[in-house]
């Protein structure tokens, strides 16, 4: 599959964990409204709903992700980073959605702020792509190998986290930790 055949939403408004979502799930699934919706669930007394922006641009959290997630049979684990990504068992991770810091800015001028973005890295047909809809398209990461390196320089950054997309029973089991390495 080439990069063309990669399935890629592109950034629009704050949308970029529902980009994400669909991202490594290399499908349209969820909208804005469908997100909003989750939001209205996880907090239905809520008249300033903190798991989005009071704009309604979206800036959805990681509780709006793991519901999405739990809506078609998956999970999200929190990956500890005091461990080495060495330790991943990779064929048990569906993809990964990362959360890094970024920089804001207003058309071409660059602001001195830095927020919090939510992007996706999944393998399609063997080939790894780094899926930020911040990407004008996929980048081809690479392999296991090359994967491995580029999530250990993503999570570097001091404030960047990352989930693990797995299936439930994997979730549950721990198999998407290496045996030698629980």
């Amino acid at each position: 599959m080439s990069e063309g055949e990669v399935f890629h939403e592109k950034q629009r408004l704050e949308l970029c964990a529902i980009h994400a979502l669909n991202n490594v799930l290399q499908e349209r699934v969820f909208t804005k409204e469908t997100a909003d919706d989750i939001c209205k669930r996880l907090a239905p007394q809520c008249v300033v709903n903190p798991h989005r922006s009071v704009l309604g641009t979206g800036n959805y959290d990681v509780n709006v992700i793991m519901a999405a997630l739990q809506s078609r049979e998956l999970a999200a684990v929190w990956w500890d980073k005091r461990r080495t990504v060495q330790s991943l068992c990779m064929p048990k991770v569906q993809g990964f959605i990362l959360n890094v810091p970024s920089r804001v800015s207003l058309g071409i001028v660059s602001l001195p702020l830095r927020r919090r973005h939510w992007l996706a890295v999944r393998q399609v047909n063997g080939q790894y792509y780094n899926l930020d809809s911040k990407l004008k398209s996929p980048v081809c990461i690479g392999g296991e190998a090359e994967l491995r390196s580029f999530l250990s320089e993503q999570l570097s950054q001091d404030v960047a986290e990352m989930l693990l997309v797995v299936r439930r029973e994997v979730e549950e089991d721990g198999s998407w930790l290496s045996a030698d390495k629980k």
